[in-house]
């Protein structure tokens, strides 16, 4: 492929010893094309939760990129990832957002598919075709690859790459496992879809950002509201929080392979800051320690796999960042909840799953407009001639590893962990192939 800049310049948009990030590669519309083709087409992106397709047949349509696909359970009970295009002409094979179905048909001709996308119906095969179509090349485009892990459905696109345990790595898997931790879940019936005038990537780095919170969402907090409930004038705040910017507070930002990462304060402190907003009663269970470790048990932040799936692991919600242009995101919020949980635990979540984020929620509609507005102000010219600031706490983050677990960095409220995303998103792009990609993985030791 040919880059829009030389791999060389796409490694130097992000500066890591001096914490500056390039301001083109939130608009350029070069480089949003070229993130489409070297990253959502080669990484392995989330499709959704087995509780989702929990039958034969059953499927979800979501993106991979730009791109529409359906996981569907075929009659195998494999997923299978296909994309929604007709091999005709092009058509969407498959209108509903999710469903049943026993195959898949255009609407146009009348090309009809099979659960892993075979082309098993062609209108006059016999009367036009004369029998010489090759059906058996002219199936569904589908994923190179297919996989879950733990209940979690990912797909790639790319053949060449790792299998999914190896491309989660240590990191991404301890992500996943802090919601499997919590007990069996199913997803909440529908997804909240909204979308915002920003570039995916500004949405993608808030996951970590402890240091906006107390300004950004100042009038929620004044609004009353609390853990997605709202608290009446005059009573006492059942749910006191610690300000985060205290040098006092620890946070953890654990780094993994292709840019996943876990940041944000440790549980030691979070368990002041957020006392009674998060039941936390899971972590005393010895199978968690199992499962998690040491640092996946301290670890109390935002996990995050790379490119575009954020787990909120304390509210059981986690979103998909879906590109739609170098300048729109649209937000996918997938809720969950404990089987086991009795009916009030169970709308309590889910009440405060929908106050929190989405469309109807008040943290996101306040965010929403800082990203939308932070984009806008990579567009100009002369602006974009000066390097937006990620330096906080670089220099001073000594990366640990050792046998408690994955390398992390344990200091205070910091920004590596938007730094290593971005690190990362450098290598993505300016690696032409999985080999080029392995060769270019960035050191997880020394200092940040």
């Amino acid at each position: 492929m040919t880059l829009p800049y030389g791999a060389n310049e796409m490694l130097d948009m992000v500066n890591a010893e001096t914490g500056t990030v390039d301001r083109r590669i939130y608009s350029d519309k070069d480089i949003y094309e070229l993130e489409l083709e070297q990253i959502f087409a080669r990484a392995w992106n989330f499709m959704c939760h087995d509780s989702q397709i929990p039958n034969l047949g059953d499927f979800f349509m979501t993106f991979i990129g730009e791109d529409r696909v359906i996981c569907v359970r075929d009659n195998d009970g494999n997923p299978q990832v296909l994309v929604n295009s007709c091999r005709h002409r092009g058509n969407a094979i498959c209108r509903a957002e999710e469903g049943h179905a026993t195959s898949f048909m255009c609407t146009y001709h009348g090309w009809t598919y099979d659960l892993k996308g075979s082309l098993v119906g062609v209108p006059g095969f016999k009367e036009v075709y004369h029998e010489e179509l090759d059906r058996e090349n002219w199936g569904l485009i589908s994923a190179g690859k297919v996989d879950s892990y733990k209940g979690w459905i990912f797909a790639t696109m790319d053949r060449e790459a790792p299998d999914l345990y190896d491309y989660l790595g240590e990191v991404g898997r301890i992500g996943i496992n802090l919601m499997v931790a919590r007990g069996d879940v199913l997803q909440v019936q529908g997804i909240q879809k909204s979308t915002i005038n920003c570039n995916w990537k500004f949405a993608v780095d808030n996951v970590w950002d402890y240091y906006h919170g107390s300004l950004t969402h100042a009038s929620a907090g004044m609004a009353g509201w609390r853990a997605g409930f709202i608290v009446k004038p005059g009573l006492p705040d059942p749910f006191p929080r610690t300000n985060l910017n205290n040098a006092e507070v620890r946070y953890t930002s654990v780094l993994g392979d292709y840019g996943h990462t876990i940041g944000g304060p440790s549980y030691s402190d979070s368990g002041q800051l957020r006392a009674g907003m998060v039941d936390h009663s899971w972590r005393e269970k010895p199978e968690s320690r199992s499962l998690l470790g040491e640092v996946g048990m301290r670890a109390n932040g935002h996990p995050h796999i790379f490119p575009n799936l954020w787990i909120m692991q304390g509210f059981s919600k986690v979103a998909v960042r879906l590109p739609k242009g170098p300048t729109t995101t649209e937000i996918w919020w997938y809720g969950f909840y404990n089987p086991e949980h009795d009916e009030e635990t169970r709308a309590n979540l889910v009440k405060r799953q929908l106050r929190h984020d989405g469309p109807a929620g008040v943290f996101e509609q306040d965010d929403g407009e800082n990203w939308g507005e932070s984009t806008t102000g990579t567009k100009g010219k002369i602006a974009q001639r000066y390097p937006l600031n990620y330096s906080m706490n670089v220099g001073r983050g000594e990366v640990v590893s050792d046998e408690t677990g994955p390398p992390r960095i344990d200091t205070s409220n910091n920004e590596h962990s938007q730094l290593w995303f971005y690190q990362n998103w450098t290598v993505w792009m300016a690696s032409d192939s999985w080999q080029d990609l392995e060769a270019r993985q960035l050191p997880l030791e020394g200092s940040r």
